[in-house]
């Protein structure tokens, strides 16, 4: 059954009355952690669109790069982002409720908001309230303020781009050092090793831009162009 299908599936539940925040928390193990996650990207991604005021073909299209969704699963997933975009809680209950959900998962947070991210620079433009949007889901996600900023500088062109700050070390660190952070953020981020964590397909492919972004960010200290 693919991943469109068993949200289809969960949602089915909400014709008996149940809420979406009801579907959310029934979904706690594998393989439905999977339906919750992609579940949760759809409703922040709706209250996000919301945040800039429209959603744009640019942003569709983005959003297809983190879940590859066929032609017979659209409707599911245009029911999710519908549901979320039209429903009355704003989006700080959401994101407190995934929070939740995956408390004990501070990488899999980190790999939403990600998510998000690309999805918000598809159409080229960082709105500002965009940023706040994204400042207050991660605010809630627990993520320090050092991590929010190194996603800003990896995904928005006009922000600092702060070798360093990507990869999470101090200037004064020994480039050894560095390159054993380097080396290990690397390895981290295997698509085996995510796999391994329990992230879902649809976004492990991600992980790819991540280490490009580890890579060049290396090659600027080791070349001293930092």
């Amino acid at each position: 059954m693919s991943l469109w299908s068993r949200i289809s599936e969960a949602l089915s539940a909400l014709a008996s009355g149940e809420g979406l925040f009801t579907v959310f928390e029934k979904l706690r193990s594998p393989p439905e952690r999977s339906v919750a996650f992609a579940i949760a990207v759809i409703a922040l991604s709706a209250k996000m669109a919301k945040a800039d005021g429209q959603v744009t073909r640019d942003e569709v299209t983005a959003f297809r790069e983190v879940f590859h969704i066929a032609t017979q699963d659209e409707a599911g997933a245009a029911k999710v982002f519908n549901l979320a975009r039209q429903d009355v809680a704003g989006f700080e209950e959401y994101a407190s409720r995934i929070q939740k959900m995956f408390a004990q998962e501070h990488e899999t947070l980190n790999d939403l908001i990600e998510g998000l991210f690309h999805i918000a620079m598809a159409d080229g433009f960082y709105h500002p309230n965009e940023n706040a949007f994204l400042e207050r889901v991660a605010e809630i996600f627990d993520l320090k303020a050092n991590q929010f900023n190194a996603l800003r500088a990896r995904f928005v062109p006009d922000a600092p781009r702060d070798p360093y700050l990507i990869l999470g070390v101090d200037p004064s660190m020994s480039k050894e050092d560095i390159r054993q952070v380097w080396r290990k953020l690397v390895r981290e981020n295997h698509p085996d090793v995510m796999m391994a964590r329990g992230v879902p397909l649809e976004a492990v492919h991600l992980a790819a831009r991540r280490m490009s972004d580890f890579n060049r960010a290396w090659d600027d200290i080791e070349s001293g162009a930092a």
